[in-house]
């Protein structure tokens, strides 16, 4: 055991000593699933680094620790359903701020140099060597949803006004939805093949898919409120767009190192100010149509 340290890092020690074995647990998991060997290559031997982070720590506490369980669950989980490369990049992200108790153990623990760096640098570039296929269509999936959340958008809040019954508006959505997914992806099929793609096919699943999934999530306020509440299912809808662009943009700008804020208020802007737009149209066409439903 390695000479002792005052309190204040002694309980930073074990913090970290705990947090490198749950990581290095994390990393198998993902790995014993991860397709591509390099990227189980890449992510076991991360593993190991943090195993090795994690014996460093031991010889300064002496103590023998398990992963934590609810954490070790939770990574692996959002990286079956996420992706391995957003689940690790977000674990990472979290040692960021961890930064400033390495300065401080810096003055007593010399080995927390080294094993800095080495999350700064080393970790950080075998990160970028992960090759995760649905990150490779990133682009065809922001094709799709952003191209359902502008036309969608703007179509339910034009119907909203003109239409004033939450049936005829899903319907007409449904209709204008299932149309556009079709035109979408079989536009990023034709492109992609005039591109020479070999990929063609999987490209426009993954913008159809994305497509698809921002109708039905759109339609959805519509069918669930009474026929004649059109006005609170249209601003659920609204929020719905929301969460939906927020939620996607924190997925990239994790999963791809991306910046979250900029991207967020572009698409959020458009497609509510697309709505807005539509919605005037929605109540100048009723007036001066004389259209009454």
């Amino acid at each position: 055991m390695k000479a002792a340290v005052s309190t204040s890092a002694q309980a930073i020690i074990k913090r970290m000593q705990q947090s490198e074995l749950t990581e290095s647990v994390i990393y198998e998991r993902i790995a014993a699933f991860a397709k591509g060997e390099e990227n189980r290559q890449t992510l076991l031997r991360l593993a190991r680094e943090e195993k090795a982070h994690y014996q460093i720590w031991k010889q300064y506490t002496g103590l023998d620790m398990k992963p934590e369980k609810g954490k070790v669950f939770l990574y692996t989980l959002l990286a079956r359903v996420l992706g391995f490369t957003f689940a690790v990049k977000l674990m990472e992200r979290g040692e960021e701020n961890s930064q400033a108790e390495y300065e401080l153990l810096a003055q007593e623990v010399e080995e927390s140099i080294v094993i800095r760096q080495q999350e700064e640098e080393h970790e950080q570039a075998l990160l970028g060597m992960l090759d995760e296929e649905r990150l490779q269509y990133v682009g065809s999936m922001v094709l799709g949803l952003n191209d359902a959340l502008v036309e969608l958008t703007g179509s339910l809040a034009g119907f909203a006004f003109a239409l004033q019954n939450t049936r005829l508006i899903a319907l007409s959505g449904l209709i204008v939805g299932i149309s556009a997914t079709f035109s979408m992806a079989s536009s990023e099929f034709l492109a992609a093949r005039s591109e020479g793609r070999s990929d063609a096919l999987k490209s426009c699943t993954y913008t159809g898919i994305a497509y698809l999934l921002t109708v039905v999530a759109l339609i959805a306020p519509y069918l669930l409120f009474p026929a004649g509440q059109y006005i609170p299912a249209l601003i659920c809808m609204l929020v719905m767009v929301i969460l939906i662009i927020a939620g996607f943009t924190y997925y990239t700008s994790v999963a791809q190192d991306q910046p979250f804020k900029a991207r967020f208020l572009e698409m959020a802007l458009i497609s509510v100010g697309v709505a807005v737009v539509s919605f005037v149209v929605g109540i100048l066409a009723k007036r001066f149509l004389g259209v009454d439903l």
